[in-house]
């Protein structure tokens, strides 16, 4: 009598035993797996460049990369952050959406394209960085360092006398892995913010659509040390799936032209979603 209510006993604890340990081995399904892409290293080389190409397959939860190492390395974000910028100042009315003007004061500017009046979207697109700096200011210090913990970009270095730079030199930082983390809780409405701000972004950050994919994304530049650093990260949708990418890449040599350099952001990014067949 007392074996078998000792069985009886046992049985609950000996089946919660057993869920817990399918429950933790389920976990370990939904560890997205890494595989390495040598051809994303001949895309590098053969354009005399160094650093890394992160794709994601949301569908295959899996990883692809000429380097895994390089993906954890944080560097500037640099003109990547306009998202996360734009994101803000829709949050907090400052922009209303993607047709708000920002004002040309009529000082010269690095680029001629910025000496205009630009709305949210061709800001956003000609990568108007005048136009993100008062953005910033008007933003301010606190609102700016909140709103970053909030959507969780990076690690980004924000203060009184860097509130409109902190972005382009510094400390901030970010690594493609967190690149395309961000990205998802984008795409897929996790981050913290409204229906018609995530609408918006999707609009100013729509590049290509075709009749078998979209392309969305947003380049970047900044220089550490002596060289050039070059930011293009993105999602492409395709039939059912989404498939997330961050690009971040120097010349090998210093002698490169920015002229050269700065197509290459895209181009080489595009050459690998081409060899995975994600855009034809």
């Amino acid at each position: 009598m007392q074996m078998r209510y000792l069985i009886i006993t046992l049985l609950p604890i000996l089946m919660f035993s057993c869920k817990t340990k399918e429950s933790k081995e389920d976990v370990k399904f939904d560890t997205p797996a890494e595989v390495v892409v040598p051809e994303f290293q001949t895309i590098l080389d053969s354009s005399d460049l160094e650093g890394a190409i992160l794709i994601y397959d949301k569908k295959k939860n899996t990883y692809y990369s000429n380097s895994f190492s390089e993906s954890r390395v944080q560097h500037l974000p640099a003109s990547t952050f306009k998202i996360p910028n734009s994101i803000i100042g829709l949050e907090l009315n400052i922009l209303e959406n993607d047709k708000t003007i920002f004002k040309w004061d009529g000082t010269e500017r690095y680029l001629p394209v910025w000496e205009q009046d630009l709305s949210l979207k061709d800001a956003f697109q000609t990568s108007c960085v005048p136009c993100y700096q008062e953005l910033a200011r008007k933003i301010g210090v606190e609102e700016m360092k909140k709103y970053v913990k909030k959507l969780k970009f990076g690690q980004m270095d924000i203060g009184e006398e860097t509130i409109d730079n902190f972005w382009l030199m510094g400390s901030s930082k970010i690594s493609p892995f967190e690149q395309v983390d961000f990205l998802k809780r984008l795409k897929e409405e996790q981050l913290p913010i409204s229906k018609s701000t995530h609408e918006t972004i999707k609009i100013i950050l729509k590049i290509e659509s075709t009749d078998s994919y979209t392309l969305s994304g947003k380049t970047g530049l900044s220089v550490y040390g002596e060289k050039d650093v070059g930011w293009f990260v993105g999602f492409v949708e395709k039939e059912s799936n989404v498939y997330y990418f961050a690009t971040k890449i120097s010349p090998r040599l210093n002698d490169m032209a920015r002229d050269d350099f700065n197509p290459l952001r895209q181009e080489v990014s595009i050459k690998a979603l081409s060899k995975m067949n994600i855009i034809e």
